[in-house]
């Protein structure tokens, strides 16, 4: 008996954002990437059209993460003291398609790094490796003003994705980006409105709406993933009904927030029927991942090495074009 299958008919599209500049577009980048295109929900190939995979930008930090988990440093090797070292074996040996810099040590707490120091460091970065950069500050609004603005001048023209715009502070970036020929990541609390809010003040300081990405929040497996869902869910949908405030490609930090997780990071020593923490740490991330992909993600931002490639094998399977 013939299956009937129900199609969607969608007016709106994820907006294509491209990431990174060619020597020809007045960057070092040995190539773009695009993100966003969509004309259905994530991976309904039979409804329409997926012309560019999720990728993945591995986490590194401008200083030695003594937070992380000790499973999760050994993994990533020697490497920890020296961002550019850091960053090339991401790319070269994890086969990271961006790099997320984060310019943890410009907190006066945690290493007060002027700003000629922390563009030396993305510079740095930049020569090492030939994908697209995203760099953030250190999450201080008066000190990623400083921090964000001084490397948007000094990498002029390399589009990098630069964050975090906020609804409170969001004017310094903005301009930078305008100025400088950058792309913008919009953070907003997981709040549909705020989200839609923040890309409306944006667009209406003069930057153009397909140099931002969207960073609505998540949260990780187990603390507040179902919400986070519902939210980017919400926003695809919103997408797809042809609000073009909410058309734009979305970025998760998964690693981060799986791996502040209890689950992620107890011994079973201290939880014998949780099993070993390593091989735990891994799933929760990769769990978290997969589960935030159907929501409709484009950027992940992750950790660990072997959580990256279970993910990556996830979405290249995915992408395979449906039989239906």
């Amino acid at each position: 008996m013939p299956v009937q299958i129900i199609k969607e008919r969608n007016s709106g599209k994820v907006l294509n954002v491209v990431l990174g500049a060619t020597k020809e577009q007045g960057g070092t980048r040995t190539h773009t990437i695009t993100v966003g295109g969509q004309t259905s929900l994530p991976f309904l190939h039979f409804e329409g059209e997926a012309p560019n995979k999720p990728v993945i930008a591995m986490e590194v930090v401008d200083r030695v993460p003594d937070d992380w988990n000790d499973e999760l440093k050994t993994a990533l090797g020697d490497v920890l003291d020296d961002p550019t070292v850091w960053a090339k074996k991401c790319v070269e040996e994890f086969g990271a398609d961006l790099i997320y810099l984060r310019l943890q040590s410009a907190d006066p707490e945690l290493g007060d790094s002027s700003p000629e120091k922390c563009i030396e460091t993305v510079k740095s970065v930049l020569k090492a490796v030939g994908v697209p950069l995203a760099v953030i500050g250190c999450g201080i609004d008066e000190v990623d003003n400083k921090v964000i603005s001084a490397v948007a001048e000094a990498c002029a023209g390399e589009n990098l994705l630069l964050g975090h715009a906020t609804q409170e502070n969001y004017n310094t970036l903005t301009a930078a980006c305008m100025v400088h020929k950058h792309t913008l990541i919009a953070n907003s609390p997981l709040d549909i409105n705020i989200c839609k809010q923040l890309n409306i003040l944006i667009t209406e300081m003069g930057l153009p709406i397909e140099r931002i990405i969207m960073d609505p929040s998540i949260g990780g497996l187990g603390y507040g993933m179902e919400y986070a869902y519902s939210i980017g869910e919400r926003g695809r949908i919103g997408t797809l009904q042809g609000d073009k405030m909410l058309a734009l490609p979305t970025l998760g930090t998964v690693g981060f927030e799986a791996w502040k997780a209890k689950e992620a990071n107890v011994g079973a020593d201290e939880f014998p029927g949780w099993g070993e923490q390593g091989e735990r740490g891994i799933l929760w991330e990769a769990v978290t991942a997969t589960s935030l992909l159907q929501s409709g993600l484009d950027i992940l931002v992750m950790r660990h090495p072997e959580a990256v490639r279970l993910v990556r094998k996830n979405i290249e399977d995915l992408m395979k074009p449906s039989s239906l």
